[in-house]
């Protein structure tokens, strides 16, 4: 019994962690109809953002949870300025564009990102060790699963952001205004909502919640490696798509099932399926439910 209530644990910390990522998917593709595969390369870019700062900052702190919401706070502010780069530079010439020239320029941004850190002067193709912002320790027990003070901060803080970004898309006029750009762009820009800065603000959001989820997966596991965030970002899409691409409650959902289902395989199964089964799900999801848990179908006409 506790050796499966552990795995309960670290499979909903890791799913909060996909849940996070998943997110940036759903909001970009519910406002432009666009898979942003560049995503992944923004929660890498948060951790070699955090491998840079930490050691400054540990230079005046001791490992705790302030230097961890330091390094963390960098690490937003670095990948909001990031995705709203991307979002400037590479998709919006392209927002009248063909589909496909939009998805090919997306999949071009990601191998850009990817191979541009790789660089020696940038950040170098050798993995290297994130620094300890917080050392690791039991904290409390239940019925002999332990919990560790790290995977209680990857609940609470995903459960924070989470609820945080409810309140700004459903209470807030620039919630609204999201809202109503994913319904209709034209019709939102013949009202005065400002779309292109609207799009703006929903890659700098869904930027801010993958540096929240790259710091937190190189906090519990503490390596940065330039391809890292490729895993990652196909991971959290496969969430995205399980829960229902371009809901948010879908995209929590689809990374909770994501991160129970690869614990489940590991424990049970075989460590070798661990990144298999992210696809098997997707393959079984697209076969039986392609709108995904939570998703709507929607009827195009031609």
């Amino acid at each position: 019994m506790a050796e499966f209530i552990q795995h309960v644990i670290n499979g909903i910390s890791l799913g909060s962690v996909y849940a996070l990522i998943a997110i940036g998917y759903s909001m970009v593709y519910g406002i432009l109809q666009l898979i942003n595969f560049a995503h992944g390369e923004v929660v890498m870019l948060s951790s070699v953002f955090g491998f840079y700062v930490a050691p400054y900052f540990l230079a005046h702190m001791d490992p705790s949870i302030g230097l961890f919401l330091v390094v963390l706070t960098v690490a937003m502010v670095g990948c909001g300025i990031v995705g709203f780069l991307i979002e400037r530079l590479a998709y919006r010439p392209l927002r009248k564009a063909p589909r496909i020239n939009c998805l090919i320029t997306a999949i071009g941004v990601s191998l850009f990102i990817q191979y541009f850190t790789q660089l020696d002067f940038v950040f170098g193709a050798i993995p290297q060790s994130y620094p300890e912002l917080m050392s690791r320790e039991v904290y409390f027990t239940i019925a002999g699963a332990e919990v560790s003070n790290l995977q209680v901060l990857v609940l609470g803080l995903s459960f924070v952001l989470m609820v945080a970004l409810q309140w700004i898309v459903y209470r807030t006029k620039l919630g609204k205004a999201m809202r109503a750009v994913s319904e209709n762009t034209e019709v939102s820009a013949l009202l005065g909502i400002p779309v292109d800065r609207v799009i703006s603000f929903t890659f700098i959001l869904g930027s801010v919640l993958a540096a929240a989820a790259g710091t937190l997966v190189s906090t519990m596991y503490p390596k940065v490696d330039a391809l890292m965030g490729t895993l990652l970002g196909l991971k959290a899409f496969v969430a995205a798509v399980l829960g229902g691409i371009g809901s948010i409650p879908g995209a929590v959902l689809g990374g909770l099932v994501m991160g129970m289902a690869e614990e489940f395989t590991v424990g049970y199964l075989s460590s070798s399926f661990r990144d298999a089964i992210a696809f098997a799900i997707l393959i079984v999801v697209l076969l039986v439910r392609p709108s995904g848990l939570l998703g709507k179908s929607r009827i195009e006409k031609v």
